[in-house]
């Protein structure tokens, strides 16, 4: 890698800054929203986010491959190699439509499969999460920043974060049985995986289908900050699969049974 991963980590910072301002420009206004083929929602804030990412990843010293969802929806998938960007121009888009905020940019490097640099920002609540293995994790709000990191278990039960957009209940009841959970909570896009870095949660069960752009920044993030993803039989989850997607995981701190 030709650049410090502390320099490129703060170059994808801004470029993340970059693509929520735009973004930003959009939700103020009246938009458009379209079906993809897979009848997921698409709007111009999406597709205009990633043609400046592309676009902006393309002028750093560090020069890899770049897997972004909406390019791979079209069915353009590059050679992705030992390095690779995994980009999610707006996580989230159900709740981009909704104007609840809780949406986000999404980039993350990926090295022989594990994700080891990553930036989620969500520019309506102004925060951005960033971390990198070796640096640690931190938050930024307002110019603000500050060191996060995973917490310890509480003795009287886990926090638990799930999605607003997807109806598993059925699901994640079953894979809570038998935990002692001291609440459930509810957040958008990425934000969940994030709530844990910082030690607002300590368990994301997610039991339905993602795609590797969803969620390669937030492990990024978790990582730095002490805790991990899972597949359901215990595996770290790994990146550059076929068909890009992920197994059925949770996302938990390091102290987690």
């Amino acid at each position: 890698m030709t650049q410090t991963r502390s320099a490129l980590l703060e170059d994808v910072m801004a470029i993340t800054r970059e693509a929520g301002a735009l973004i930003m420009k959009i939700y103020r206004c009246d938009f458009e929203v379209r079906g993809k083929q897979d009848a997921s929602p698409v709007t111009e804030a999406d597709e205009k986010a990633e043609r400046l990412i592309l676009e902006r990843l393309g002028t750093l010293q560090s020069q890899f491959p770049v897997v972004s969802e909406e390019a791979a929806a079209a069915g353009y998938v590059p050679e992705m190699g030992q390095c690779f960007w995994l980009v999610d121009p707006l996580d989230g888009t159900k709740e981009f439509i909704n104007r609840n905020g809780e949406f986000t940019v999404n980039i993350a490097l990926i090295e022989n499969g594990t994700p080891v640099l990553g930036v989620v920002f969500a520019p309506a609540l102004d925060r951005m999460y960033a971390g990198a293995i070796g640096l640690g994790a931190w938050l930024e709000v307002q110019g603000k920043r500050q060191t996060i990191e995973c917490r310890s278990i509480p003795e009287d039960g886990l926090d638990v974060v799930a999605s607003r957009s997807h109806g598993d209940a059925d699901a994640l009841d079953q894979f809570l049985n038998g935990r002692l959970v001291r609440s459930l909570k509810s957040a958008g896009s990425s934000l969940k995986i994030c709530l844990i870095a910082e030690g607002e949660a300590d368990l994301y069960p997610r039991l339905g289908r993602t795609m590797e752009w969803d969620i390669a920044a937030g492990h990024a993030v978790l990582a730095a900050a002490g805790g991990q993803i899972h597949a359901l039989n215990g595996d770290v989850l790994s990146y550059g699969k076929r068909d890009l997607s992920n197994p059925h995981f949770y996302a938990c701190s390091a102290d987690y049974r």
